[in-house]
């Protein structure tokens, strides 16, 4: 029995790049056992067509399988050419440049490693900066918080000058309250008085009247 593995790498190998040519062939040894199987003549016209159709997709498959073959060798020969290139630029490099020329590069290397942290240290703030930023509202939004908070306040102001003039009116209605009160007990006292002094001068006719 053969492995899935096996039948993956049979699949493969049969099929081509996996364009569907196992497919094809089977349907086009069908179709030629169903022409050959074909009892009437409009039947096998139809298997025919569909012969040469299936033979048609085959081969223009195959044209195409080999046109990127032909690609993939061009593509491989440039691959070759441009690594010998390389190798001969590099070897070339090598000669050419002493060693104060690699010092020189090794520091235009530090300058430039240097100058990336910096750029990534204010990338960094910039976005420490923006996070904050988003934290807090805008300035329109904060414009129209304040309106909302000044109208606020001054309907607070109202209240407070109302609720100031009402304890005034009351000061002034308790004032007037005590005054009164204060008169009635002075009119009570007074009162109290003089039925005493009436008692009292009644109290002593009554007695001069005895003797």
């Amino acid at each position: 029995s053969f492995s899935s593995d096996e039948v993956i790498r049979k699949r493969l190998l049969i099929d081509g790049d996996g364009a569907g040519d196992d497919r094809r062939i089977n349907l086009l040894v069908k179709s030629f056992i169903k022409w050959c199987n074909s009892g009437s003549q409009e039947e096998g016209y139809l298997q025919y067509q569909r012969m040469l159709s299936t033979l048609s997709q085959c081969e223009f498959s195959m044209g195409k399988t080999l046109l990127v073959y032909d690609m993939n060798l061009r593509e491989m020969e440039n691959y070759e050419k441009i690594y010998k290139d390389i190798v001969q630029y590099s070897l070339l490099f090598f000669k050419e440049n002493s060693i104060a020329a690699a010092h020189e590069k090794i520091s235009e290397c530090k300058k430039q490693i240097l100058q990336a942290k910096r750029i990534r240290k204010n990338r960094q703030e910039y976005d420490a900066l923006a996070k904050v930023i988003q934290h807090h509202p805008d300035r329109h939004e904060t414009l129209k918080q304040l309106e909302a908070l000044g109208k606020e306040l001054q309907n607070l102001s109202h209240i407070k000058e109302n609720v100031e003039d009402k304890l005034e009116l009351r000061r002034k209605q308790f004032h007037v309250l005590l005054s009164t009160i204060h008169e009635l007990q002075q009119t009570l006292e007074n009162d109290e008085k003089l039925s005493e002094a009436e008692e009292s001068q009644e109290t002593q006719m009554e007695a001069e009247a005895k003797q």
